[in-house]
C-alpha cells in the first residue's frame, strides 16, 4: 500500500511518517519478539528511506542480536522498530501506526518458537523460521 502514513509511541514522544509502500504484516513468533512485545510481534516493513522522524528525542536503539537492533521509546517503553544490519528496510510495529493502517497480516514466521499459551487458527501461511 502506497500512501502517507503516520505513527508513534504511546506517550507521543516519538512520532514518524511513512511516505512509501508498506508491505503486508508478518506476525513474528520468535522468542525475542515475544520478550519485547509481551506476545508475538506484528510488523510491516518499508524502505528505511521512506520513514521520516517527526519527533524522536526519546527513541533509543537496543542491539538485540548480532544482526539486528530494535527501536523503542525510552519514556513509555513502546516497541516501535526492528532493523536488520546492512538491510535497506525497516520493520515497523503495526500497532504503532495510526488508523486506518491499510495493511493486514499475510503470514506467521518463527512459529516453531511460539509459546504454548496460544494457537494460530487464522488459516494464514506459517513458517517454522523466516
Amino acid at each position: 500500500m502506497t500512501a502517507k502514513k503516520s505513527g508513534g509511541c504511546l506517550c507521543k514522544s516519538v512520532r514518524f511518517e511513512v511516505n512509501g509502500t508498506l508491505n503486508p504484516i508478518l506476525a513474528c513468533h520468535c522468542s525475542q519478539c515475544a520478550k519485547t512485545s509481551g506476545n508475538f510481534a506484528a510488523m510491516t516493513s518499508t524502505a528505511a528511506r521512506n520513514v521520516a522522524m517527526l519527533s524522536d528525542e526519546t527513541l533509543r536503539w537496543f542491539q538485540s542480536s548480532e544482526m539486528a537492533q530494535r527501536g523503542f521509546c525510552a519514556q513509555c517503553g513502546s516497541n516501535l522498530f526492528w532493523k536488520q544490519k546492512d538491510s535497506p528496510d525497516i520493520y515497523i510495529t503495526a500497532g504503532s501506526l495510526d488508523k486506518p493502517t491499510g495493511v493486514r497480516i499475510a503470514e506467521h514466521i518463527f512459529v516453531a518458537s511460539k509459546s504454548d499459551y496460544y494457537d494460530i487458527t487464522d488459516g494464514l501461511p506459517q513458517k517454522a523460521e523466516w
